[in-house]
């Protein structure tokens, strides 16, 4: 397969690839359109696996290669650690614009609602959006790291980190669908909604690329500092989540296991 896409211009396959990466959030809230009960227990285990396949494509696919094209030894590791901390540290001052908008509790619960003439007023409406936005803008650095991934040529580090983006953005976009549905929304504008939110990652995909491209020697900051960012939305954002909950915590460890698994072997089986 890497044979086949190597032919191709790696630009175009870096925007494709954080394209169907993005649109994976509209894949995961597909099921809105057969039923508005999804078991907190499924979205738990759908939750650790997508943690541990992003935790293997940062490990593998971003932290490795960053190391390695810094120059190895004391070098290439001082260059990942200043990006991982860049990374991360700039989710957070983003985390900072937005209050605490985790809604994956509130998406399994009923929704409360009062009218004032022809508008539908719920208390829980302004955060859904908020969280949405979050959302969206959380998915810009994704799609920079997989325009990250394929900038120094490497088609390998680029599916890697665009199949555990793809993964990662499935119980994402159930996540954003559910709550519009509870306050109201038809399943079509929920689904249209949950996958604008990933409409986003082509757009960072394209600025990744071209910041590789324009100035190669910042390569390794640029791929630490996509792992930064990652493994701090894994840890702040995913991984709590899944152990709000009493009796899932131990699946959703299990989940994050297998995802690990899956996606180490994938990054080391593509090539």
């Amino acid at each position: 397969m890497v044979e086949y896409l190597s032919q191709f211009n790696l630009i175009y396959i870096g925007i494709i690839a954080s394209l169907l990466a993005g649109t994976a959030t509209g894949i995961g809230a597909l099921p809105i359109f057969f039923t508005k009960d999804v078991p907190r227990r499924l979205l738990d285990a759908l939750l650790g696996l997508a943690a541990g396949v992003m935790l293997a494509a940062t490990s593998f696919s971003l932290i490795i290669p960053a190391i390695e094209k810094g120059g190895g030894g004391i070098k290439g590791a001082g260059i990942t650690v200043l990006g991982i901390l860049l990374g991360g540290l700039f989710i957070d001052l983003i985390d900072r614009l937005f209050p605490d908008t985790n809604l994956l509790s509130n998406a399994m619960n009923g929704k409360s609602e009062t009218k004032l003439g022809f508008l539908k007023l719920t208390p829980n409406l302004k955060k859904v959006w908020l969280f949405i936005l979050a959302i969206t803008v959380h998915n810009f650095p994704e799609g920079m790291a997989v325009g990250v991934g394929f900038g120094d040529g490497d088609i390998v580090n680029g599916l890697s980190i665009a199949i555990g983006i793809g993964l990662q953005n499935l119980p994402e976009g159930l996540a954003v669908a559910l709550p519009l549905l509870r306050e109201g929304y038809s399943a079509r504008k929920a689904f249209f909604i949950a996958l604008c939110t990933g409409l986003v990652e082509p757009i960072g995909g394209l600025v990744g690329i071209g910041l590789v491209h324009a100035a190669r020697p910042i390569l390794p900051l640029a791929l630490s500092f996509a792992a930064g960012a990652m493994l701090f939305v894994i840890s702040h954002e995913i991984i709590p989540e899944t152990k709000n909950h009493d009796g899932h915590s131990k699946l959703s460890t299990h989940a994050l296991l297998i995802g690990f698994v899956i996606m180490m072997f994938l990054d080391n089986t593509l090539g």
